[in-house]
């Protein structure tokens, strides 16, 4: 069997070959099996492809297709059509994997296709969030790195053929989050089912929390927002409403957490910036999230009464 790992990327090549080099030290697969690393670059600019194309000898196992900057959702969809394998494996091009990583995907998968006698499933693997760099697989599993997600394409694995009459990801999706959980909703509604595949592990990198990432953090939850919607009006049910917050129950909620907006990005700087300082930017990270959220849903209710919901 052919498996074709499928990866977007732009503009991360430090951990990007962390990512490429994790997947060349795989092993364990059963005989005969083999395997091809798509990497869409989406218009990098920071010599992502100049570094590919020096390092080819290396990299024995990709295949470097490029695009203009479009997104994610088009980079994956694009990479599946220049994919060759049966089976397609999407993961995040700051992700490092265990050299386990695909023959825990492979043997979860052929069970799962022999036990329902069909191909109606994916693999969904661990992803352990990160701020090592030097060492990202040294960091243990935490409590807060579980997911409920239905698909997310961080580490999962999934018959071409089932992918493939889903549909694909919606390009629509243009700005930041919510293409995969949407194309999640149509595997559901097709019987697809999610199969835990938690020894396929994943490092998730991504830096620490800095003052500096603000501007940033906030304009991903304004996308978000503004992404949740394309979601809804997709799917325009309880369950979707739920998923991306468009709830009265979590507008409430958030509204109470931050004291009605009192405690927001601003007036949490020092607070922020005193755990940054004695070396606790996760818990500094999980606090931001308050006024995060209730940025991202009180902008997903303005946007919808500008459109006349």
């Amino acid at each position: 069997m052919l498996f074709s790992i499928v990866i977007p990327t732009y503009n991360r090549l430090p951990i990007l070959s962390k990512c490429l080099a994790a997947l060349e030290a795989q092993k364990g697969l059963e005989q005969g099996d083999h395997f091809e690393v798509v990497l869409v670059d989406d218009g990098s600019t920071d010599g992502t492809v100049d570094w590919l194309q020096e390092n080819q000898q290396q990299l024995t196992h990709l295949r470097l297709v490029c695009q203009e900057h479009g997104g994610p959702a088009l980079g994956r969809n694009l990479g599946v059509k220049e994919a060759k394998g049966e089976v397609i494996i999407f993961i995040d091009s700051d992700l490092v994997v265990l050299p386990s990583f695909l023959a825990e995907h492979s043997r979860s998968l052929r069970k799962s296709w022999q036990d329902r006698g069909n191909r109606l499933c994916f693999t969904y693997g661990a992803v352990i969030n990160t701020h090592n760099f030097e060492f990202p697989c040294s960091e243990p599993h935490k409590l807060s790195d579980l997911s409920w997600a239905y698909f997310a394409t961080g580490n999962v694995a999934i018959d071409r053929s089932v992918l493939v009459q889903s549909g694909l990801f919606d390009p629509a999706f243009q700005l930041y989050g919510w293409e995969d959980l949407e194309l999640g909703e149509r595997l559901r509604r097709m019987g697809v089912l999610l199969v835990r595949c938690p020894a396929a592990v994943g490092y998730h990198w991504h830096p620490a929390l800095s003052l500096e990432q603000l501007p940033d953090l906030v304009r991903k939850e304004q996308e978000r927002a503004r992404m949740g919607l394309v979601f809804y009006r997709k799917h325009p049910t309880r369950r979707v409403r739920f998923i991306i917050q468009y709830t009265a129950l979590h507008r409430l909620l958030w509204d109470l957490l931050t004291l009605g907006g009192i405690l927001n990005v601003n007036t949490l700087k020092p607070l922020l910036a005193w755990l940054i300082k004695i070396g606790k930017p996760g818990l500094a990270m999980e606090l931001l999230r308050l006024p995060l959220n209730r940025i991202g849903v009180e902008a997903m209710f303005k946007q919808a009464r500008q459109a006349n919901w």
